[in-house]
């Protein structure tokens, strides 16, 4: 079952949106758009205990907009990838979260 999360317009090309938390939690996963395209993480860093990326809400990406940012380590990943580039967490990667870009362009969270 898919659960509606937004509309990808809803998402500024170069920007990146959390969502969540879900199960009850305190899980989230963001969103990255590049264009048409979609780029989802879970909101946990590898490199210590799944420490939260954010240090605000939505605010996922370097001040250049072309990585991921873990505001508690200073970790920089790949957008496309999730795979670290620079930092405490050199050698790991973030995790995929399950959600898609429907043909009638709404973000769903699969499963």
């Amino acid at each position: 079952m898919a659960r509606f999360l937004c509309k990808l317009d809803d998402i500024a090309d170069g920007e990146a949106r959390a969502f969540g938390p879900f199960d009850g939690g305190r899980t989230k996963a963001f969103v990255v758009r590049k264009g048409e395209h979609i780029h989802a993480y879970w909101d946990a860093c590898p490199h210590y205990g799944d420490t939260p990326m954010a240090w605000r809400t939505d605010a996922y990406l370097n001040a250049a907009g072309d990585r991921i940012v873990c505001a508690s380590h200073g970790a920089e990943f790949e957008i496309e990838t999730g795979r670290c580039l620079l930092g405490a967490a050199l050698g790991k990667s973030l995790r995929p979260a399950p959600i898609e870009a429907t043909a009638n362009g709404e973000l769903v969270l699969k499963g």
